[in-house]
């Protein structure tokens, strides 16, 4: 707009040609982004990759084994509860378990399933003492527990409880300090301080439901959204690129509610209180601290991350006696199921693992 304004006064034109302009851009800007969301809704991609087997399950949770031979070391991947498991197994040449299931590894996915009459009333600590502890006591031996994003402090709270059911911990783009800098702590209480307008909707459906968690999130980058859609609305549809643009918006847009009493601990504690940085933040009465972890232990923390600020991630790389900081040159998302995801982090994940 700036540029608008500046040719208009270069040229020496009425106030009435600024406005004109700033409404001709507005106009054009609306159709790219019109053209975008028709491009993605008329799109004739949809995930058609099978499930693995299922090894365990407990209520709508279940364990996928992705596993080609079962000489591997065995890795289970924690995911958020927030979105569905499948980013870490998005589509033919974008899984992550995929891809280490072709080196030698044997992986497996904790996929959380849609919380039902009994997960509503869970708690972090029911989800991590609880679940997250049977089904790691349900596999032979230790495992390399590895999560993602919010599924890195299940895992980290897991660790710390289970030592002897856990020999190695991976964080991929796990949040640590809320309140990292002045910006980041400034959105982390305006997200907090909405819990109280919240409070009619948990107490009434028992979660916190997907739309208001996606406003959440969009809360982060306002502009992005259109943004990529009027990139999208410019790409070949034939094109690699489209397929795995609309795989993602699939994927995000299928989110998961939240129960009532996590969105209460994490909204309240972890934005608001920044409870995990201050060592406030305890699982069955006991303070989850990363400096009692005696396992090693890989931190990937993507640099473009919106969602997970690097300084955030690396506050909790900066408590861990034994880790391994990988700087992932992707995004949230893109660095574990992006274009370069390879590079930027599954290929740097795999040698961590066969050097242990």
């Amino acid at each position: 707009m700036q540029r608008i304004a500046g040719a208009v006064a270069a040229a020496n034109q009425p106030a009435e040609a600024f406005q004109a302009a700033v409404i001709r851009r507005l106009l054009r800007a609306d159709r790219a982004l019109l053209a975008g969301l028709a491009a993605y809704r008329r799109h004739p991609y949809s995930r058609t990759l099978p499930d693995p087997p299922v090894i365990w399950a407990e209520g709508g949770s279940r364990l996928l084994d992705y596993a080609t031979s079962e000489a591997g070391p065995l890795v289970l991947f924690v995911p958020s509860l927030v979105n569905r498991a499948q980013v870490l197994d998005l589509m033919p040449g974008r899984s992550l378990l995929r891809f280490l299931a072709g080196q030698g590894v044997r992986p497996l996915l904790l996929d959380w399933g849609w919380p039902g009459e009994a997960e509503r009333r869970f708690s972090l600590t029911d989800y991590i003492a609880g679940r997250l502890e049977r089904a790691l006591a349900a596999l032979p031996g230790p495992v390399v527990l590895v999560g993602y994003c919010m599924g890195g402090l299940l895992a980290l709270a897991a660790a710390l409880r289970r030592p002897d059911r856990v020999s190695a911990l991976g964080l991929l783009a796990t949040p640590w300090d809320f309140h990292a800098d002045a910006a980041e702590a400034t959105r982390a209480r305006a997200a907090a301080a909405l819990l109280p307008g919240l409070e009619p909707m948990l107490n009434a459906t028992g979660t916190l439901p997907v739309d208001a968690i996606q406003t959440l999130f969009a809360g982060l980058d306002p502009f992005g959204i259109p943004q990529k859609f009027r990139a999208f609305a410019r790409l070949d549809p034939a094109s690699e690129r489209a397929a795995q643009f609309v795989a993602l918006e699939d994927w995000l847009n299928d989110g998961v509610p939240l129960a009532a009493p996590v969105a209460r601990e994490a909204l309240g504690g972890w934005y608001g209180a920044n409870t995990p940085h201050r060592l406030a933040w305890r699982v069955a009465g006991a303070a989850v601290d990363p400096a009692a972890l005696a396992m090693p232990a890989f931190v990937a923390v993507p640099a473009r991350d919106r969602i997970v600020p690097p300084a955030s991630a690396q506050a909790l790389a900066a408590r861990l006696p034994r880790a391994a900081i990988h700087p992932a040159a992707a995004g949230h998302i893109g660095m574990a199921a992006g274009s370069n995801a390879e590079a930027a982090l599954w290929r740097p994940m795999l040698a961590w693992l066969r050097g242990l």
